[in-house]
């Protein structure tokens, strides 16, 4: 029986081509990741998919498949799409989509982020203490009327709420926390490293 592993190969033993080459499995399965990063890509809006590293012809089949309007012919393109992918170094757009996603996340987080804070604020005097704490430079007048507003509109009949307050409420906690976090800042970054 053949060994099934260049470790088992004498040094001086010229490698068989059957153990260098890629199993028919195993480059199906990275035909599919490619064509999983091609569905990526075809989600992310033109404006960054013209900044990404690509053939023109990628970025035409990209275009192609958006406009393509049968299951099939769809089933086709993004088969097509993962082809033109082999060609190309897929690292770079990986990088591009994951750091797309990060972005979406971190949006949802502050949007999570600011309803918590408006209910807590709506719910009791000590959740504004602590806001003030970590946004000195709020302005508070408005907040506590932004606050006594939605507390107003929350003590009437669910029928009869209009909703204004706790919006404008959401809005005002979301300007502020976006105020507060400086400009090119990555909270992802560590600088205890």
């Amino acid at each position: 029986m053949p060994p099934t592993d260049t470790e088992d190969l004498p040094p001086a033993t010229p490698i068989p081509a059957w153990l260098t080459r890629s199993s028919k499995t195993r480059r199906k399965k990275e035909s599919h990741d490619l064509q999983d990063l091609g569905e990526a890509l075809v989600a992310m809006p033109d404006g960054r998919l013209i900044d990404l590293p690509m053939d023109e012809s990628l970025l035409d089949a990209i275009r192609q498949y958006r406009v393509t309007r049968t299951h099939e012919g769809k089933r086709r393109q993004m088969q097509y799409i993962g082809k033109l992918m082999r060609r190309n170094d897929p690292e770079p757009l990986r990088e591009a989509v994951a750091s797309m996603q990060l972005g979406h996340a971190k949006d949802a987080l502050a949007l999570h982020d600011a309803e918590r804070w408006r209910a807590e604020l709506v719910a009791s005097d000590d959740a504004l203490t602590t806001w003030m704490a970590d946004h000195p430079q709020a302005d508070v007048q408005q907040l506590r009327s932004l606050i006594r507003a939605a507390r107003k509109d929350a003590s009437v009949a669910p029928e009869q709420r209009s909703g204004r307050a706790f919006r404008d409420l959401f809005k005002f906690i979301r300007q502020q926390s976006s105020a507060a976090e400086p400009e090119g800042a990555d909270p992802t970054d560590d600088e205890s490293e």
